[in-house]
């Protein structure tokens, strides 16, 4: 059992034990930590504070739950000049993110052909396991242009407006990125799959703006209550996968695994041809996720139109928010500003008001915060603090509370998709084991995973959300 101690509202310290570097923090409340699960995260959290040069502290958020080498949850920060980057730190589905849209009508009509609207996105926006469109298939000359230019190459096709990209982390654009370290198989996998959602946890949702916390920062957003938003979920599906794959494997083979209590946190110093090596290629999957999610939009305004007459122009983009990336920033060290190497694997950037790199629109409210929860309860878009403790970093989610083979059990036989329809939710999906490993009760309670990041002052609440349409893989 791993011992922690509160040192102050809802933060929790782990003290440095055996190899440690620096202690662990833990972001959470009583309740969420008597969880008997939460054991095995913890002491992810504290084999992370293994790796060379990291700063600070090894950092969980309370919707940590167990993932591969890092903690799903895990924050740390890295000296460049000492530190290593670890692909376990960023998770097999690099830039796996969330985006919301906000559409100018009331839920309450819009779901009167909610049906219609959700064959429409059905039947423009592949789901499933390895499911992709062949109506857009890269050439190397489409990845090289992905990888010089992010976000930009989905626009430049068509695929949005130029007004996205001040509403997108980073601006949908991670430097660094080159195809020269990507294999022809990574290629091959993600060739047809820009603008797909993918499986598992990736959706589409629709639904109600349901109460507004902040109306200051609400009015900024141009958000309020019944207002119909849409909320995408999803990355760099299989060209994402295969870098990660391919680079674990190089990564134990040049011996990066020696040293380290869990061989899944194998990383590669920093500065190294192998270090540098994977982050061009993590780069590049991000950039092709920043893609993806932008083609998905873009699919979703046009089925508004078909369906509502309502001009792709009119939903406009909040925010776009990473949640599996390793990212440079500047953050004050010892009270001087230092560039770091920020890992965030299931944590979601949190800058706060007056932070150089976002756009003018968010200046005095702060970045949005986009904290999915699960398909039926709620979900909340919160505006970040900025909190150095973290390294600006929050919550990205509820937080799986069960395993995708436990929920198969608990729901076998049961018509999962009648269920939710009773619940208030219309689901559609390629496959209802997907709904089935997805149920709500699958999730932790969001409220208590946002209530806990308030309390530890990361972010503040704005607003409420309640799904009412929902597209799964």
């Amino acid at each position: 059992m791993y011992e922690y101690k509160k040192i102050a509202p809802a933060i929790y310290e782990v003290p440095k034990t055996g190899g440690m570097k620096v202690p662990g923090l833990i972001i959470s409340s009583g309740e969420l930590l008597k969880d008997q699960e939460m054991q095995k995260p913890i002491e992810q959290l504290c084999n992370v504070a293994y790796l060379p040069g990291i700063v600070g502290y090894s950092i969980a958020m309370p919707d940590m739950h167990w993932g591969y080498g890092f903690p799903i949850g895990g924050v740390a920060a890295m000296d460049p000049e000492t530190g290593v980057i670890s692909p376990g730190g960023v998770g097999y589905d690099i830039n796996c993110g969330v985006r919301i849209a906000l559409v100018p009508e009331k839920f309450e009509e819009i779901k009167k052909k909610g049906s219609k609207l959700l064959d429409a996105i059905f039947n423009r926006v592949p789901s499933g396991v390895g499911h992709g469109t062949r109506s857009l298939v890269l050439s190397r000359s489409d990845y090289e242009q992905i990888a010089k230019k992010g976000v930009k190459w989905a626009i430049e096709h068509g695929f949005g407006f130029e007004s996205d990209i001040d509403h997108i982390e980073s601006r949908g654009f991670l430097e660094g990125a080159s195809m020269d370290e990507v294999s022809q198989s990574a290629m091959q996998r993600g060739n047809a799959q820009i603008g797909s959602i993918g499986s598992g946890n990736h959706f589409v949702e629709i639904g109600a703006v349901e109460e507004i916390f902040s109306k200051e920062i609400g009015d900024v957003w141009e958000m309020w209550q019944g207002q119909t938003y849409i909320l995408v979920h999803s990355g760099s599906r299989g060209f994402g996968h295969q870098i990660c794959t391919d680079v674990l494997h190089e990564f134990v083979k040049q011996g990066y695994a020696k040293d380290l209590p869990d061989r899944q946190l194998v990383a590669a110093p920093i500065k190294s041809d192998a270090g540098r090596s994977y982050f061009q290629a993590m780069a590049a999957a991000a950039n092709y996720a920043f893609c993806n999610r932008q083609k998905i939009l873009h699919e979703v305004r046009q089925a508004f139109r078909d369906v509502y007459s309502i001009e792709p122009k009119q939903i406009k983009l909040l925010y776009d928010v990473c949640h599996n990336i390793a990212k440079f920033e500047e953050h004050m060290v010892e009270g001087k500003l230092k560039k770091l190497c920020v890992h965030r694997k299931g944590a979601t950037r949190s800058f706060g008001p007056g932070a150089k790199e976002l756009a003018q629109s968010f200046q005095k409210t702060g970045q949005p915060v986009l904290v999915p929860g699960d398909m039926g309860r709620a979900s909340y878009v919160l505006a970040g603090l900025g909190n150095p403790i973290t390294w600006c970093s929050c919550c990205h989610g509820a937080g799986r509370a069960k395993s995708r083979v436990q929920c198969l059990k608990e729901w076998k036989g049961r018509d999962v998709v009648q269920h939710m329809k009773k619940e208030g939710v219309t689901v559609v999906a390629s496959s209802p084991r997907t709904v089935a490993e997805e149920m709500p009760d699958a999730y932790k309670d969001v409220s208590m995973v946002v209530e806990a990041c308030v309390e530890a002052k990361l972010a503040t609440k704005v607003a409420k959300l309640h799904p009412g349409l929902v597209l799964k893989g």
